[in-house]
């Protein structure tokens, strides 16, 4: 196949588009129990959150409080005792991990950014049209469910979607080239008929007046 004929002209593997790392490898499930596990961990946690009437807030505030009581009296014990202290690690940020989350913070920000501008000046009709199917598939489903279930939810897709589409992703490619071409196909002549008619008729309007 072409690379014409895939899907948004793109060179590259679905691997190497997700990172090819480690979080590419999960995602593909080539560490299935890694994926295994985190689908297993966030529906328990959904069935936890849905069925205990818990907040996130509220869940997480337990945890740590119970978590910091156990690790405070093991430390005041063990001092007592002669024991030795709880086995934590040495918690640090270093000024070397804030930067690089800041760089990639700023990065990923940029480009959003860059991307609004060519959408608000008209410089990108393609992108503008997957931006908007995008933003109007994420109000449509928001609008359906709660924000709890709306999270796993989208994890599931995340987990499930990039391996299936790696799995076909000739036909899908084949497929999907062909529905957005026609798609448009069909924005260009409304764009012909009816956006560029009105615009030159404000135009001629405004000279008459």
């Amino acid at each position: 196949m072409g690379s014409s004929d895939r899907l948004f002209n793109r060179q590259r593997s679905v691997h190497q588009i997700l990172g090819g790392g480690l979080v590419a490898d999960v995602i593909l499930w080539r560490i299935k129990n890694v994926t295994v596990g985190i689908l297993v961990i966030t529906l328990f946690a959904w069935i936890v959150f849905e069925r205990s009437g818990y907040t996130l807030l509220s869940l997480t505030s337990s945890v740590l409080l119970l978590l910091l009581g156990i690790l405070f009296l093991w430390a005041k014990s063990a001092a007592l005792l002669n024991r030795p202290a709880p086995p934590l690690p040495h918690l640090y940020l270093s000024e070397e991990r804030v930067n690089e989350a800041a760089l990639f913070i700023r990065d990923h920000i940029n480009t959003l950014l860059s991307a609004f501008e060519d959408i608000a000046l008209g410089r990108d009709t393609e992108l503008f049209v997957k931006v908007g199917a995008g933003l109007l598939l994420i109000s449509i489903i928001g609008g359906l469910t709660d924000f709890l279930t709306l999270g796993y939810t989208g994890l599931f897709i995340v987990l499930t979607v990039p391996v299936l589409y790696e799995k076909y992703e000739e036909h899908i490619d084949r497929y999907a080239v062909m529905t957005y071409r026609k798609l448009l196909d069909l924005y260009l002549k409304f764009d012909e008929e009816c956006i560029s008619k009105t615009r030159n008729w404000i135009a001629e309007k405004k000279k008459l007046d």
